[in-house]
Formats: C-alpha cells, sequence, structure tokens
C-alpha cells in the first residue's frame, strides 16, 4: 500500500529586507505564534516549515528567513535558488528600509528570481509610521507587486501575507493531469530524438 503523502505541494519561499525590518518576527508570529521584543540579528539563514490548507489543497511551505545585513548578502544568495515566492519587508516606521526596497529588486533580478511571485509587506503597524500606505501602494503597483501590512507584535495581517502567497504560487503550478501530460510528451520526444532518420 502506497504511503500518502501529507501534503500536494511544497513550497519555498524567501523573506527578505533590511536588518531590523520584522522578518523574523513575522516568520515566528506564523510558524510558532510567538512574539518577542528582543532583537537578534539574523545570521545567514534560518527556517521554518508550516502546512496550510487552501481551497482542500495542503501547501506546505518551506519559508526562509535571510540575514539583511551586507556581509551576509553573498551567503543568502545561494538561497534565491528555487524560490516559489519572495516576502519582500520593510518598516513603516523607517524611510531607508523603504527606499532600499529598490536595491532588493534588483538583488532579485540579479538572482534570476523575477518571475517568483512578489509581495511588498509594510510591518510595524502598530507603531509611529514614516511611510503612508497610499505611498507604498502607488510604489508597489508601479512595480506590479502585490502589497500588504502587518503587525507582528498585534498578530495583524501575519497569516494574510503567507496564504496571500501561496494562493499565487498555486496558480503558477500546473495542475497533476497538465504535468504527467508534459511529462509524457517529454519521453516521447526523447524517444523520437534517437531514432535514427533515413
Amino acid at each position: 500500500m502506497v504511503e500518502e503523502r501529507p501534503y500536494d505541494h511544497l513550497f519555498k519561499f524567501l523573506i527578505i529586507g533590511d536588518a531590523g525590518v520584522g522578518k523574523s518576527a513575522l516568520l515566528l508570529r506564523f510558524a510558532d505564534n510567538t512574539f518577542t521584543n528582543s532583537y537578534i540579528n539574523t545570521i545567514g539563514v534560518d527556517f521554518k516549515i508550516k502546512t496550510i490548507t487552501i481551497d482542500g489543497i495542503k501547501a506546505k511551505l518551506q519559508i526562509w528567513d535571510t540575514a539583511g545585513q551586507e556581509r551576509f548578502r553573498t551567503i543568502t544568495s545561494t538561497y534565491y535558488r528555487g524560490a516559489n515566492g519572495i516576502i519582500l519587508v520593510y518598516d513603516v516606521t523607517r524611510t531607508d528600509s523603504y527606499e532600499n526596497v529598490r536595491k532588493w529588486l534588483v538583488e532579485i533580478a540579479e538572482n534570476d528570481c523575477e518571475n517568483a511571485p512578489k509581495l511588498l509587506v509594510g510591518n510595524k503597524i502598530d507603531m509611529s509610521r514614516i511611510v503612508s500606505t497610499a505611498e507604498a501602494e502607488k510604489f508597489a503597483k508601479s512595480k506590479k507587486l502585490d502589497y500588504l501590512e502587518a503587525s507582528a507584535k498585534e498578530n495583524e495581517g501575519v497569516h494574510e501575507i503567507f496564504y496571500h502567497l501561496t494562493k499565487i504560487a498555486l496558480k503558477k503550478k500546473p495542475n497533476p493531469k497538465e504535468q504527467k501530460d508534459e511529462v509524457d510528451l517529454n519521453e516521447k520526444k526523447k524517444k523520437n530524438n534517437g531514432k535514427k532518420c533515413c
């Protein structure tokens, strides 16, 4: 008897952005429903796994939390490979983290991840904000990014981020029948290529 897989799809998501914007806080709130005020820099990369269900489809999320500091940039570049979705986080109380979103978008392009679904997230909305929602929405629209806001501390909008990105990733996935047809077609091509002509 074949053992049934506990999930239908496996997705690799990355959380990127400047140091101190709350990437780890968002991940911990989503994966473990915990929050701490103490701030510790992520060294290199950390990750969590969580399985969620959307419209009866079980998606296993492998979420990579990357370090925001320059000195870890070369380490994290290898983790872009095979990403099914990218969450780009900035801090609504820090203009510099918002302005650096452009740099992160350049890095995404340089790592050949332009086709991966991307989501711009304004974090720390429980605090006195400097970057307005309207400004961020306008920028996101100009870059063809979906935009959401959250507070890891207040557990506001956190789950929406991961569910929203998973829905987009699921839309990009071919259904099992389409995948099988593609495999069959590739097998036929291989066989035909092996035949000698004339």
